[in-house]
C-alpha cells in the first residue's frame, strides 16, 4: 500500500506453496494471505483503489462463470504447429511470434472442449476483484498479439484464434470496476473500491524502480538480464528481440537476454561471489571476452536460437574468471541499450537496478564503466510498489476534479 504521493506505508509479501504456483487455486489462496498480512500493518479497507501485476505471458482457458478449464504458465513452450501458424500471420516485429509466445500457447488453449475465454493472470486475479468480465491491460496483452500503437487486436490474429475468445483490453492505469460486496468479505478490501487495470510484473518494477524521464533505464539483474528504456516513441525488431510496452503516456523499450545471474551461479554460490567480489577492481579490464549464457540461444540483443556460450579461456583465478563473467554480461547490458537507441529510442541517459545484481557494489562500479553512464539505486526494487503506484495513478484519474 502507497499513501497518496506514492510512498510505501505497508508491504506484505507470502510465497505460493510449490503445487500452488501454476494452480488458480493458488493464486487466489495466496491474494487472500497476502492481504491478510497487510492487514496486520494496515486496514485494507483503507485502499481506494487496487491494482493487480501478473506474470506476463500466463493464461487461463476459460469455461463459463469464467471458471478455469486449463492454465498455460508463461515458461512453457507451444505446439510446433501453432508456433508456425503464429509465424505466418504475425508481422516480423511481432512479440507474439516465437515458440513461449502467449499468442501460440493461447492457441492450444482455445482447442479445449468447454473454453468460452481467455484471460491473463492480472486479468483473471482483478475479476474476482470487481466481479465482471476479465479486463485485460495493454502491457499483458502485446505479447498475445495486441497492436499498442493501432490500440486493438489486428484482424490477422482471426487467423489464428477466435478473436471473441479475447478479453477485452484498455491501457495500464485505468479504472475497469469496483470492489464488489463479496470480494470485499473474502479479502478486507472496501466494497467500491476502484479495481485499476494493471500491468506485468516487469513494467511494475520498472515504475516502482522510479525512472521517470525520457532516456533513463532500468535493468533487471535476475537469473537472467532485461533491460528497458523509457522513450517517446516506441521501437521493435525482431531481429534483435526489441519490442515496446505502452505505459503512462510513454513507451517502456526493451528486451530480455538470456544471460545473468543463472551463469553465476552455475560457477559461484551467493557467498563466493560476494567474496571475490571484494577482490576484484571494477576499473580495470580483465582482458576476457566473454558471452555468458547457459546454453545455445539468445533473444536479446542477438535474438539467434544458435548463438553459443563464450566462457573461454577460463583462467587459474577464480576472482578474475568472475570478473570476466560480470564483464561479458556487463557488455551485453550495454549492447542492448546501444540497440534501442539505433531503432530511435533515446540514448542512455543513467540505470537503475533491481534484482539480486543490484545488491553488489563491485558489479555496480564495473557497469558504470562500461555502460558509461551513471548506475543509480532504485526507488523501490519490489513491482508491488510500482503496482500501488499504478492504482494510484489511475485513482486520480478518475476523481473528479474539485472546484478551486
Amino acid at each position: 500500500m502507497v499513501d497518496q504521493a506514492g510512498e510505501p506505508i505497508a508491504f506484505a509479501a507470502v510465497r505460493y506453496a510449490r503445487a500452488s504456483e501454476r494452480d488458480p487455486v493458488g493464486w487466489v489462496a495466496a491474494l487472500r494471505d497476502v492481504l491478510a498480512h497487510l492487514a496486520r500493518e494496515v486496514d485494507p479497507a483503507s485502499a481506494d483503489a487496487i491494482a493487480v501485476a501478473g506474470t506476463s505471458g500466463t493464461l487461463l482457458a476459460l469455461g463459463e462463470d469464467a471458471t478455469p478449464i486449463a492454465v498455460s504458465m508463461y515458461d512453457e513452450r507451444g505446439e510446433a504447429e501453432d508456433v508456425a501458424a503464429v509465424a505466418v500471420v504475425a508481422p516480423r516485429d511481432s512479440p507474439a511470434r516465437g515458440a513461449t509466445s502467449p499468442l501460440v500457447r493461447a492457441r492450444a488453449l482455445s482447442r479445449r472442449h468447454g473454453v468460452v475465454g481467455l484471460a491473463h493472470q492480472a486479468d483473471w486475479l482483478a475479476a474476482l476483484l470487481h466481479g465482471g468480465a476479465p479486463v485485460a491491460d495493454e502491457n499483458n496483452a502485446l505479447k498475445t498479439g495486441y497492436d499498442p500503437v493501432s490500440r486493438r487486436w489486428p484482424d490477422w490474429i482471426a487467423s489464428v484464434l477466435d478473436p471473441a475468445l479475447l478479453p477485452r483490453v484498455v491501457p495500464a492505469g485505468e479504472s475497469i470496476g469496483t470492489v464488489t460486496d463479496h470480494a470485499a468479505r473474502e479479502t478486507g478490501l472496501r466494497a467500491g473500491a476502484l479495481v485499476i487495470a494493471g500491468t506485468t510484473d516487469s513494467c511494475a518494477a520498472f515504475l516502482a524502480a522510479g525512472a521517470t524521464e525520457a532516456g533513463e533505464g532500468v535493468t533487471a539483474l535476475g537469473s537472467t538480464l532485461a533491460v528497458k528504456l523509457l522513450s517517446p516513441v516506441p521501437v521493435a525488431d525482431g531481429a534483435r528481440g526489441v519490442y515496446s510496452h505502452r505505459l503512462a503516456g510513454s513507451w517502456l523499450a526493451g528486451g530480455a537476454s538470456n544471460t545473468g545471474g543463472a551463469v553465476l551461479a552455475r560457477f559461484f554460490d551467493p557467498q563466493t561471489i560476494a567474496r571475490l567480489s571484494v577482490q576484484i577492481d571494477p576499473q580495470r579490464p580483465s582482458g576476457l571476452d566473454y558471452y555468458p549464457l547457459l546454453a545455445a540461444g539468445e533473444r536479446f540483443p542477438r535474438n539467434d536460437p544458435a548463438l553459443p556460450p563464450r566462457l573461454a579461456p577460463r583462467p587459474a583465478d577464480d576472482a578474475l574468471f568472475l570478473q570476466g563473467l560480470l564483464e561479458g554480461i556487463a557488455r551485453i547490458e550495454a549492447e542492448g541499450y546501444r540497440a534501442l537507441a539505433e531503432l530511435g529510442a533515446p540514448v542512455l541517459r543513467s540505470v537503475r537496478t533491481t534484482g539480486g545484481g543490484a545488491r553488489n557494489a563491485v558489479w555496480t562500479a564495473l557497469r558504470a564503466r562500461i555502460l558509461g553512464v551513471p548506475v543509480l539505486p532504485a526507488r523501490s526494487e519490489e513491482a508491488a510498489v510500482g503496482t500501488a503506484q499504478l492504482a494510484l495513478a489511475g485513482l486520480k484519474q478518475t476523481r473528479p476534479l474539485l472546484p478551486s
